[in-house]
């Protein structure tokens, strides 16, 4: 088996996260328990993976309580920005910042996911070189 890493976030509602990382093209592959409530969810997309786990896992496994606010960021390429986020904020997503073009090529956006956390999308901008 190959070895992989991907990231783990804790959520409030792990059904509510894995819809929000559907949209963005991420499927499901793996759930637990595999029937009743979901503690955990893992998602991939062209072979990168995030997983969703009911935020008590982590005063119970180790102790200590998430803390409030973002407990991550991720940077999410998609085929078009500006779609992407209408999308989004059509389905009450809140959007941070709307799509611009970036120094660097890039066209992005800003987004929050169900729990709060920053997530970026990206897509090249037009005359971009990357």
């Amino acid at each position: 088996m190959p070895l992989r890493s991907f990231p783990i976030v804790y959520v409030t509602d792990v059904e509510r996260a894995a819809a929000f990382w559907e949209v963005l093209g991420f499927a499901r592959y793996h759930r637990q328990p595999e029937e009743g409530l979901a503690g955990y969810i893992a998602l991939r997309r062209d072979g990168r993976e995030v997983a969703v786990v009911d935020g008590g896992w982590a005063p119970q496994r180790y102790g200590t309580d998430p803390t409030s606010g973002p407990r991550f960021e991720m940077f999410v390429y998609v085929d078009d920005v500006d779609a992407m986020t209408e999308t989004l904020r059509r389905r009450g997503v809140q959007v941070l910042r709307d799509p611009t073009d970036m120094p660097w090529g890039e066209r992005i956006s800003s987004i929050l996911d169900p729990d709060g956390n920053p997530v970026t999308l990206a897509n090249v901008a037009a005359g971009g070189g990357r």
